[in-house]
């Protein structure tokens, strides 16, 4: 949830300019990246669109390339963790980080209802292999996420949301940019 005070410090100084969003998979990190971009009038930035399933950790200086320069900009929404390859090009840079933290379950629904709508593009191994690490993320790769975040944006205020109507509250809360 988040406090109103937090929220009042955020609209008194300013919509960010440059936002990354974490979270476990389903937590709603590109919905909440896209209404931020409309919101902020920001080019949104998807880890996932970039990353290719086809690359290993051959591709990853390809892919740190690719994020590095889609981070230049001045203004931007970051969505998605890639903590170990990318929180180093990303965090210096960042006004905000927006933590979405949903239950497990709510998680584990929308991956499902994805897959779903996906259809044939999704196989029932690639649904087990999402539903075991939302069900796993919180012991293995928050504590990683967090440590990765503390080591390159320690100075970076941290929104934690846990509910669609803290996310609506703070969308609406963020001002918008100035002209």
């Amino acid at each position: 949830m988040v406090k109103e005070r937090r929220m009042g410090v955020i609209a008194a100084a300013g919509a960010p300019c440059r936002i990354v969003i974490l979270g476990c998979a389903g937590t709603g990190k590109t919905m909440l990246a896209a209404r931020l971009g409309e919101r902020l009038m920001a080019p949104v930035i998807c880890l996932d669109a970039i990353w290719r399933p086809a690359w290993s950790a051959a591709d990853l200086p390809v892919f740190r390339s690719i994020v590095g320069e889609a981070h230049r900009g001045t203004r931007w929404i970051s969505d998605g963790n890639f903590a170990d390859a990318t929180f180093d090009l990303r965090l210096p840079q960042a006004g905000l980080i927006v933590w979405l933290e949903r239950a497990r379950v709510i998680c584990a629904a929308r991956a499902v209802r994805r897959v779903l709508r996906a259809g044939e593009r999704h196989r029932a191994g690639d649904l087990a292999q999402v539903l075991r690490f939302i069900w796993r993320f919180d012991r293995h790769n928050r504590p990683r996420i967090e440590a990765l975040r503390r080591m390159h944006g320690p100075a970076v205020p941290v929104v934690r949301l846990d509910s669609q109507r803290a996310i609506d509250r703070f969308v609406a809360a963020l001002p918008p940019p100035s002209a």
